[in-house]
């Protein structure tokens, strides 16, 4: 999942915000609590992309979408 755009910390919590509806409670409050300590670049853009279309993604890439963001919260201490 690489990209050449680097997305900047106000991208990343806009994209949060407009997929909340859509996201599990825990993956939403862990990925805020993430978005409240300094991340790398890398971890923005990995963030960005799990998020983005996430409302249209299906149920089984919903899933493996869910299981990258608890290893993320889980590595970065915010679960």
């Amino acid at each position: 999942m690489s990209c050449t755009i680097d997305h900047s910390h106000d991208e990343v919590r806009q994209k949060l915000v407009s997929q909340h509806e859509y996201l599990p409670k825990e993956i939403f409050t862990g990925v805020e609590i993430l978005l409240q300590s300094n991340l790398d670049q890398e971890r923005l853009n990995q963030i960005f992309h799990l998020l983005k279309k996430y409302d249209l993604a299906s149920e089984d890439e919903k899933l493996h979408r869910n299981r990258s963001f608890e290893k993320l919260i889980e590595e970065n201490g915010a679960g």
